[in-house]
């Protein structure tokens, strides 16, 4: 774990630095707050999957970019976990420029949910669900998904994905990003 956290410091800076963003803009631009930029770049900190949703929306750069262990010559992902161990996220492929998605594993805990910020305009979502049941929500209203079922959605508006189960809920969740300009 240590080592991810050091990958997320040093990825972090390099974003900044290569976008020539102070701390401040950086904070504007990601909606996280400016300590917390600082104290993820100096490794104090560890991020929720959901503050790096934001950092990675905020800097145009697939979500796998900061669990893409950078350390390892094998160029191997690891699973990202939240302190509170309610969500897992293990990118499943690295990323693909050329075709410009990330192919994730997403596990959410027994009763768990996450929200998710809107990601970069035109992002579209597809979620399939492996075991358990999912609820996904968008707008106000959820939808149900059972093991075996899927859904693509726009991802660029607020998402939840919550499972309503007393048991693990894994699915995958394939993200296309928009070509850069």
């Amino acid at each position: 774990m240590e080592n991810l956290h050091q990958h997320l410091s040093q990825a972090l800076k390099q974003l900044r630095q290569a976008n020539g963003w102070s701390l401040t803009l950086a904070a504007a631009r990601t909606g996280v707050s400016k300590a917390m930029l600082g104290q993820i770049e100096r490794g104090e900190s560890s991020p929720t999957i959901a503050t790096l949703w934001k950092i990675a929306t905020g800097f145009n750069v697939p979500f796998s970019f900061f669990v893409q262990s950078g350390a390892q010559p094998s160029g191997d992902v690891a699973t990202f976990s939240q302190p509170n161990a309610q969500m897992q996220v293990r990118p499943l492929l690295p990323y693909d420029a050329r075709l410009r998605f990330d192919l994730l594993e997403v596990t959410l805990a027994a009763g768990a949910q996450s929200d998710s910020s809107a990601h970069e305009s035109g992002v579209i979502e597809q979620v399939v669900v492996l075991e358990g049941e999912l609820l996904l929500g968008m707008a106000g209203s959820w939808r149900r998904l059972q093991a075996g079922e899927a859904s693509q959605f726009a991802a660029d508006q607020p998402h939840s994905y919550r499972n309503p189960l007393a048991s693990p809920l894994r699915f995958h969740s394939l993200i296309h990003y928009l070509q850069r300009s």
